[in-house]
């Protein structure tokens, strides 16, 4: 089956699918609802048989703020495919998850609920999988800071015991001078990244402007 006679069935079975632009493989948008019914046609119709991607984009000032993003690969069709799943509630964003037809979707779900906050209802196991589970932030969320945030960090699982009374805390990092650069230079040795801004550093505070 050529790459067009698949598309034009597999949007005739699917008529819910929109194509979305892309620049290297066929992209689809699926509406939530609709993501297992489709994902089923493609696993067991179609043979998209590898999952290579579960993560998220967060488009900040929009809504639907976030956007989860599947990236299939067919061994039979040797054809890769690109769904876009909206999640319709910014603050509680959420979507169906897929772990039950591709089992490597387990840990990507997590990661990207780890990571931007989105839940993957029906999920066995929606825990984080980078970040402490009382961690209160999501790193990839486009209103994280670069620097990250100052934390305390509350278990024995992440640090050694700290003796009685003494706050432990992951630190936000500095930053200092960023952002990095790496100038085009004819010696690699000279091409190293470095801060555009180098006024400041660690034991001298960064001058207010």
């Amino acid at each position: 089956m050529s790459q067009e006679d698949f598309l034009k069935e597999l949007q005739e079975r699917h008529p819910e699918l929109q194509k979305r632009d892309s620049l290297d493989w066929p992209a689809f948008n699926v509406p939530a609802e609709q993501l297992t019914k489709v994902a089923k046609s493609l696993l067991r119709v179609f043979k998209f048989d590898l999952l290579t991607d579960v993560t998220a984009v967060d488009w900040n000032d929009q809504s639907p703020r976030f956007t989860v993003f599947h990236h299939l690969y067919s061994t039979k069709l040797h054809a890769y495919l690109r769904l876009a799943v909206d999640c319709e509630n910014d603050e509680n964003p959420e979507v169906p998850t897929v772990s039950s037809l591709w089992p490597a979707a387990d840990w990507h779900e997590r990661e990207t609920y780890d990571m931007f906050g989105i839940k993957f209802t029906d999920h066995p196991d929606m825990r984080r999988i980078l970040m402490w589970e009382e961690y209160p932030y999501f790193p990839l969320r486009k209103d994280f800071p670069l620097a990250g945030h100052e934390t305390e960090i509350p278990g024995l699982d992440q640090t050694e015991k700290p003796a009685e009374g003494d706050d432990v805390k992951v630190i936000s990092a500095p930053m200092m001078g960023g952002p990095f650069t790496a100038p085009h230079r004819k010696d690699m040795s000279k091409n190293e990244p470095r801060a555009k801004d180098q006024s400041w550093s660690e034991q001298q505070p960064k001058p207010k402007s």
